[in-house]
């Protein structure tokens, strides 16, 4: 029987361990024009582990964050904010409002009322909105919010007891 130095066996566990975490490469996803504001950093700290049961991916790019194999949810903080105006749905969920578009199958939902924004893209058919959204709402509440939505194409800013679409 050969008998291993302890040393020898640890440098072996890690070699295998880096060679396990290699075969999972990081999830490309493209920065947004405004991910270097300061004001990411809280939330992308803040970040759940996991996502509807799918865990954290490391990514390529600042202020990006990804869960699940293959990314069932993808998140970008620095996005450009919708306009106060808009006739896009918009939800509240966990005092976090959400402008929503569907394009296919896939839904992008950016926060309003948050400088900068931050946008997370999914499909219906791997993810739930209503699991996901309350997952992210402490780390997204991160983000101060200025104006929220009363509806389609109302805003009301914060602390205002009446709004309609035309406030700036």
């Amino acid at each position: 029987m050969l008998k291993a130095a302890p040393g020898r066996l640890l440098i072996l566990f890690l070699g295998v361990g880096a060679l396990l975490t290699a075969c999972t490469p990081a999830v490309e996803v493209a920065p947004a024009k405004d991910s270097a504001d300061p004001a990411c950093a809280p939330m992308m700290i803040a970040l759940p582990d996991a996502l509807a049961d799918a865990p954290l991916r490391e990514t390529s790019s600042q202020a990006t964050a990804a869960w699940g194999n293959p990314s069932v949810v993808v998140l970008r903080c620095g996005v450009t904010p919708p306009p106060r105006t808009t006739t896009d749905t918009c939800v509240g969920v966990n005092g976090v409002d959400w402008v929503m578009k569907q394009k296919g199958d896939t839904w992008t939902l950016t926060t309003y009322g948050r400088q900068p924004a931050t946008e997370i893209l999914f499909s219906e058919k791997n993810v739930a909105s209503s699991t996901i959204l309350p997952q992210l709402a402490a780390s997204v509440s991160k983000i101060p919010q200025t104006y929220k939505c009363v509806g389609p194409a109302e805003t009301l800013p914060t602390g205002s007891s009446t709004g309609s679409s035309t406030n700036n």
